[in-house]
């Protein structure tokens, strides 16, 4: 990786560091000590996690044949599966079987996986009810591990090519999210404990590590953060009486259902309101950290703007931010929904009744919630970042921005400037005052 020229972050005076640590390092010990008494210690397995013995193989042949007549129904249609049907030889590559030829059916059904010579697939071992000892083999899916890492090289890639170290620090704090989710949040949940407890603490975690480890230990950095925890407090408030007020019981979905039927011990109206912090962190830590950097860089171009003008530009800045990203969180919701909205599409209710169905009025209601929480971190975090700028100009620290590269050397400079000079010259003609008075104002 190269070189990445830049200026350290500004220092805050130590009235203000010693303010930010008194602040944020108590917040961090009570969610470190949250998570550890929260922390999941009942392993066993869910009722219904009978493990299925699945094994890697490679499609060798394929072979179809018509379907066999299927029974009439005592209406006198005919019934059973429209296929398609025959028999699919398989070399198995684990397992029993390994190094040999199996068969299993040609997948038929609604989602099944369409397979042909050469696929890697997925085999599943089932055994007969009546016998035991027969076994047979069925198709499950496709092998994804080989393109899926692929995908995941390239985006490693990607963001360290464009982001340097910070892209590489950003790396760590999504492996570091994923630890948190995989390793406390869902089992926590899984075992029994408060949803929506779980999930503030579980996504004070992820702020605190993701934020520091991406974007450095600051002042600016601290202002994020409490920032960001006190819309996420918020939110999970606003959520609570949102819920309540709307009569949600959380089993607004079929995986809600479903979860219900494996787990009965698990809250579902928790787990909603859980889904509603966790989805609302990503956008939050990204409103956050703009208003914080917005007003440290106001500060900095121009020294003069007084605590209340740096507030002020800020917020406006921070309209349009939240502006765009309102329509951001509909559109994930709505894409994440397409199949429920293809339903209600096709539903011959009223629209009202619609509307005020228990599936589609969660995610109206998580879409406001989440809104709410937004709108809310942006004059929390302006605030708190023109108070920190404004307390350190006064103690004498200079103010400067977090990021900004450092100037090219005198001899590019002076190439890259006669390089622009020379292409504007040659764009010359009769219209040469038009490009003059072009340049002279994008200078």
């Amino acid at each position: 990786m190269g070189a990445d020229h830049t200026r350290p972050a500004p220092s805050a005076p130590p009235g203000v560091r010693r303010i930010l640590v008194a602040t944020v390092v108590p917040l961090f010990l009570v969610t470190v000590v949250a998570a550890l008494v929260l922390w999941p210690r009942d392993t066993r397995e869910p009722a219904g996690s009978a493990d299925v013995p699945r094994y890697h193989g490679t499609v060798t042949r394929v072979v179809t044949e018509p379907c066999p007549p299927a029974p009439e129904t005592p209406e006198g249609d005919p019934g059973g599966s429209t296929g398609p049907c025959g028999t699919v030889t398989v070399a198995a590559e684990q397992g029993p079987d390994a190094g040999r030829q199996v068969e299993a059916p040609v997948p038929a059904g609604p989602g099944a996986p369409r397979v042909e010579v050469g696929d890697a697939v997925v085999l599943v071992e089932l055994a007969d009810p009546a016998d035991p000892a027969t076994k047979s083999y069925q198709i499950a899916e496709h092998q994804r591990g080989a393109p899926l890492a692929w995908l995941a090289v390239l985006f490693a890639v990607a963001i360290v090519a464009f982001g340097r170290w910070r892209g590489l620090a950003a790396l760590g704090g999504l492996v570091a999210s994923f630890a948190v989710l995989l390793g406390f949040v869902l089992p926590g949940i899984a075992g029994g404990q408060p949803p929506l407890l779980v999930a503030i603490v579980g996504s004070a975690l992820i702020m605190f590590v993701v934020l520091y480890l991406t974007h450095g230990i600051s002042a600016q950095t601290s202002v994020a953060v409490l920032g960001t925890l006190g819309s996420l407090v918020l939110t999970g408030v606003l959520g609570a009486l949102a819920t309540a007020a709307t009569h949600l019981t959380g089993f607004g979905s079929e995986d809600a259902t479903t979860l219900s039927m494996f787990q009965s011990d698990v809250d579902l109206h928790g787990l909603l309101l859980a889904g509603i912090i966790i989805g609302s962190l990503g956008v939050l830590d990204d409103v956050t950290v703009t208003q914080a950097a917005t007003v440290t860089e106001l500060a900095y171009a121009n020294p003069g703007l007084s605590r209340i003008q740096l507030y002020r530009a800020a917020t406006r800045v921070g309209r349009a931010h939240i502006a765009s990203t309102v329509n951001t969180i509909v559109l994930a919701y709505a894409g994440a929904s397409l199949p429920l909205l293809l339903l209600l599409v096709a539903d011959s209710r009223p629209l009202s009744q619609i509307l005020t169905s228990e599936f589609l009025a969660q995610e109206i209601v998580r879409s406001i919630v989440a809104t709410l929480g937004l709108i809310a971190a942006v004059p929390l975090t302006t605030g708190l970042a023109a108070v920190v700028t404004a307390a350190g100009r006064r103690a004498g620290s200079e103010t400067e921005p977090p990021e900004r590269p450092a100037s090219r050397p005198p001899a590019e400079r002076d190439d890259a400037l006669a390089a622009l000079g020379g292409a504007v010259a040659g764009r010359r003609g009769p219209q040469g005052n038009t490009e003059d008075a072009w340049r002279d104002s994008t200078a």
